[in-house]
């Protein structure tokens, strides 16, 4: 009788948190405003990439293959819905048809890197995934000519904002007496989408996919041995991660309006890497985690940096962004050191890292 009021107090203080958090989540905006619309483009800026992180986390986190060229599929979905929501080639469809065909191109696109890589693991893989995420940067950048798909380095520009009907989300309006910058307006959205994303990973994650994804990763042979079909199982860990970076970069070419290879570089796929790792592969809340401290700490230490160095020395020494990367380097490193296994490590995880030390 006492287990069993326990687990209804502990529920309750689940939904009691829940709530709060939904509370807290929908307000945020508002309270971010009031110091300036730069921060709420910062948090949608945080949203897309945990929606990068928990894609990648399928991949790396879920069936522990190490994918370095991440970012490629952030790209595709970005560039359909600039394609196919721009003056580029004059054609302007609605964003609820532009986003899934993103998702599908980017998920093609995830069985494609993963079909002739199913033999690889480790740092071959990594070497293969890198090079793919390099040679979509590269043809975006020179698909120009002889026809003009891409625009090449000059990117696609005047994309259209995500509409349903006259509703723009990127024009300022009056409801109930709060204003709804267009910022404020897309994080409510993208709020909304990555809810869903959140609820589908953690489906994903209890399902007999999502076992058989944390078998393979744990021993191949083994999930081979006991049945498992690892060469369908991993192709679907690549297309299922592929799909939420389509989808992200279909949300980051509306909320831009310009879209350029240049924002798809190398760093970026190393820094949703490092989302993963940091926050903690395999869990869901842990990469979460990781994915908002990595948008939000630079920016704090790059608005930070200047005046603390004004206040010391009367003068700036060294430039803001130079010890932004000099304190993010070090806070990483300080991490793998102390705390290898991530914030939130999952269970099986903290588990192996904990072993060897007993």
């Amino acid at each position: 009788m006492k287990n069993l009021l326990d687990t209804r107090s502990d529920q309750r203080l689940a939904w009691a948190g829940l709530a709060l958090v939904a509370v807290v989540l929908l307000v945020l905006p508002f309270v971010l405003s009031s110091y300036g619309t730069f921060w709420v483009r910062v948090t949608n800026s945080a949203i897309l990439y945990v929606f990068l992180a928990l894609g990648l986390n399928i991949v790396v986190g879920f069936a522990g293959l190490l994918d370095l060229g991440y970012i490629a599929f952030y790209a595709v979905g970005a560039y359909v819905y600039a394609l196919l929501a721009s003056p580029h080639f004059n054609l302007h469809l609605p964003f609820w048809i532009i986003l899934p065909l993103g998702a599908a191109l980017a998920c093609l696109f995830g069985v494609l890197l993963g079909a002739p890589t199913l033999k690889l693991r480790g740092d071959y893989l990594a070497i293969v995934t890198l090079g793919f995420g390099e040679i979509i940067r590269i043809f975006l950048n020179n698909l120009s000519q002889p026809v003009n798909i891409t625009n090449g380095p000059q990117g696609l520009y005047m994309i259209d904002p995500f509409r349903v009907g006259d509703f723009s989300f990127a024009k300022p309006e009056k409801f109930m007496g709060l204003d709804f910058s267009g910022p404020i307006k897309y994080y409510y959205f993208f709020l909304a989408v990555l809810v869903v994303v959140i609820v589908i990973n953690i489906r994903l994650q209890d399902s007999r996919i999502g076992r058989a994804w944390e078998a393979i990763r744990e021993d191949e042979v083994a999930a081979r041995a006991m049945g498992i079909n690892t060469r369908n199982v991993k192709l679907l860990a690549f297309a299922m991660g592929a799909s939420f970076g389509g989808i992200a970069g279909g949300m980051f070419s509306a909320i831009q309006g310009f879209i350029s290879p240049e924002s798809f570089v190398l760093v970026e796929s190393v820094m949703v890497l490092a989302m993963v790792v940091l926050g903690g592969m395999g869990n869901i809340w842990g990469v979460i985690i990781g994915a908002v401290l990595l948008s939000f700490v630079p920016e704090l230490l790059r608005e930070w940096v200047g005046p603390v160095q004004t206040a010391l020395f009367g003068r700036m020494l060294i430039e803001p962004e130079v010890i932004r990367m000099l304190l993010f380097g070090l806070a990483l490193v300080l991490m793998m050191l102390f705390r290898p296994a991530g914030i939130l490590p999952s269970a099986v995880r903290k588990r192996e890292l904990e072993a060897p030390a007993k």
